[in-house]
Parts: C-alpha cells; sequence; structure tokens
C-alpha cells in the first residue's frame, strides 16, 4: 500500500472502498472482502445509512482495528447535537474515527466544524476533514477554523481536476480525496484514447489507470462497489506508475467539467432531513 502523510503527519492509504449507495448487507459484504484483500481505508457517512453495517463488515475481516483508516462524515442535521460524534462511533462500534468529516456546507456547518475540532482534540478523531465545501463556502470556513482540516472530500476526475480548489488546499496541505472518481461511469472518459493506450502499455483496465492517476495527483480515491472482482480490479493498481509525460497527457483532457450541480436549494433540504439510522 502507498500512504499520504497528511499536515498532521497521521498516514492514510491512497486508496480505499468507498460505501456510498450500498446498502446495509452490501455495505458490509464489500468493508469484509475488500479488507481481506489487503484495503486498509474505508468510507462510509452518517447520510449512507450504513454505518453499522460498515462496523460489523470491520470486525468481520478480523484485521486489527489499528490497521484500519476508518472514515465518515456528519450529516447536517447532527451539526447541533452534541452527541453526534458519540452516536457515530457507537454505530461504527470503535472508540475513535482516523478522519471525521461534516458532509455538506448546510445548516450550522460552523457548529458541525466545532464538533470536529472537538472530537480531534479529545483524540476521538485522528484527523478531520470537510465535504463538498468549494467557493464561497471554504473561503467562509477557513477565516474561522481553528484546526486546519487534514482532508477534503470533492468531486474529482481527468475531466474535472479541481484546478481552482487547489490552489487554496495546497497553501495548508489539505488534501483531496475523490469521489466520482471514474467520472461517474461516463463511458466517454473511460474510453479516451489515452487511457486505451496506457491501459495497453501496464496491462491494465482504463479504470485502473484512472484511478492510480489519482493516486499519482496525491488524491486519495475511494471506489465503491459490491462486486467482489471490481473490488480487487480496484486495488491492483500500485504495480506500475505513470510517467510525467503520460501525466501531462491526462491533464490535457481537463474540461471543468463536473457530473454533479448542488442547489442552493438543496441544501436546504440537506439541512432539514435526518437520516433513518440503521438498528442496533
Amino acid at each position: 500500500m502507498e500512504y499520504l502523510t497528511l499536515n498532521n503527519d497521521v498516514k492514510c492509504p491512497v486508496i480505499g472502498i468507498g460505501t456510498f449507495t450500498l446498502s446495509p448487507s452490501e455495505a458490509q459484504n464489500s468493508v469484509r472482502e475488500a479488507l481481506k484483500m489487503g484495503y486498509s481505508l474505508v468510507d462510509t457517512a452518517n447520510a449512507y445509512v450504513n454505518e453499522r453495517a460498515v462496523g460489523r463488515g470491520i470486525k468481520e475481516s478480523g484485521i486489527k482495528r489499528e490497521d484500519v483508516f476508518v472514515s465518515t462524515k456528519l450529516w447536517p442535521s447532527e451539526y447541533e447535537n452534541e452527541n453526534a460524534v458519540e452516536e457515530t462511533l457507537e454505530r461504527l462500534g470503535v472508540d475513535y474515527v482516523d478522519l471525521l468529516y461534516i458532509h455538506q456546507p448546510a445548516g450550522n456547518y460552523l457548529a458541525g466544524y466545532r464538533q470536529l475540532e472537538k472530537a480531534y482534540k479529545e483524540g476521538k478523531a485522528r484527523s478531520i476533514g470537510i465535504s463538498n465545501f468549494e467557493g464561497k463556502y471554504i473561503e467562509e470556513l477557513q477565516t474561522k477554523w481553528e484546526v486546519v482540516p487534514q482532508f477534503i472530500q470533492v468531486e474529482a476526475h481527468p475531466y474535472f481536476t479541481q484546478k481552482e480548489l487547489r490552489k487554496t488546499l495546497d497553501k495548508y496541505n489539505i488534501k483531496i480525496m475523490s469521489w466520482y472518481p471514474l467520472g461517474h461511469g461516463d463511458k466517454s472518459l473511460i474510453s479516451e484514447p489515452i487511457f486505451a493506450q496506457l491501459a495497453k502499455k501496464y496491462q491494465k483496465t482504463p479504470a485502473q489507470v484512472i484511478l492510480r492517476w489519482h493516486t499519482q495527483m496525491g488524491f486519495a480515491v475511494i471506489p465503491g462497489s459490491k462486486n467482489v472482482d471490481h473490488i480487487k480490479d480496484n486495488l491492483d493498481i500500485l504495480d506500475f506508475k505513470l510517467t510525467d509525460e503520460e501525466m501531462e497527457m491526462v491533464a490535457s483532457l481537463d474540461k471543468d467539467m463536473r457530473y454533479y450541480h448542488r442547489t442552493d436549494e438543496q441544501l436546504v433540504q440537506f439541512a432539514g432531513w435526518r437520516p433513518a439510522f440503521e438498528e442496533k
């Protein structure tokens, strides 16, 4: 495994298993099998409503807790809940998480960030992050944080490399964790000739080449799948390395094109919705 060294010297694996859109049973199975294969980063969230299942998957894998980098996110409905962190840890069945995010710049997100800082200072979160904070939201937050975040989780892929956001992040050495790393399954991205060319050269798939590009960009990447073969393939990216010239060729694909466009109305909806957490 390769690791990123965060701005607080914590080390995070460059590739992990994501659990967005996975049902509890799917998340439990994917996490268990991924950890057995050699993954050591697992990402979930309050809003995915599968934290208990992720915790069960970790336990069933037989991997020691200290050898798993656990990442989760507080949802806006929990930002002013003083017990949100403890309840999240209880659902996961852990005493601490390795990375704790606030999930959206909705509701009282400053209160949410204060929860992260408190958890960090108390050792309940080894690192903290912000998810989906861009533009005016990160501009405001950086004037008010007491602890600089270690991570931001945002959409990133070869069509959208977050060039503008990275100008801010680089000042603080904040790392990106990519979602939609394969362009939300866009065939036009995966079918770009450069990826076919590189896949042939390195005897990999175009998807594996794209995931390797993420890690060489200095991003952590968390592709999710319920297919065991896909999970295995996604991890099999660390035995080759793109050259500087090849990285530049991929960079030329950047169109500043997002697949997800969030609206202010959605942020209002996010603030008013509370996940129906899993039963014990």
